[in-house]
């Protein structure tokens, strides 16, 4: 089974999960508000996917934290730990292992037919 990690209120996350529940695909929902994701699991994503699509310089939480887009790999790693919220949103983990990360209806059609 897929897991997809998100917040509720995230409207790519809304998104994924009505493409889910359409295509009838099952899925557990992980919520980062209450879920810490441990150093080993981000490690595990940046081996699949580059910090530039995991870390997020678009949202509500890199601005209202006022973070600069210069910081390094390392500080990145260290925000991402410390702020959930800081994850461009959702994170899909597929059972082939592959991770999806943010919403692209292209690209879940084509993963999921």
């Amino acid at each position: 089974m897929i897991k997809v990690y998100g917040i509720t209120t995230c409207g790519s996350v809304k998104k994924a999960i009505a493409f889910f529940k359409a295509k009838v695909v099952p899925y557990t929902f992980v919520d980062l508000k209450s879920t810490q994701i441990s150093e080993a699991k981000l490690k595990e994503w940046l081996s699949k996917q580059p910090m530039s699509v995991i870390f997020n310089t678009k949202g509500t939480k890199f601005k209202t934290l006022g973070l600069s887009k210069e910081i390094s790999e390392e500080e990145k790693k260290m925000w991402l730990l410390r702020e959930q919220l800081l994850f461009k949103r959702p994170i899909v983990e597929c059972e082939d292992g592959a991770l999806l990360v943010g919403f692209d209806e292209e690209v879940y059609a084509n993963k999921f037919a």
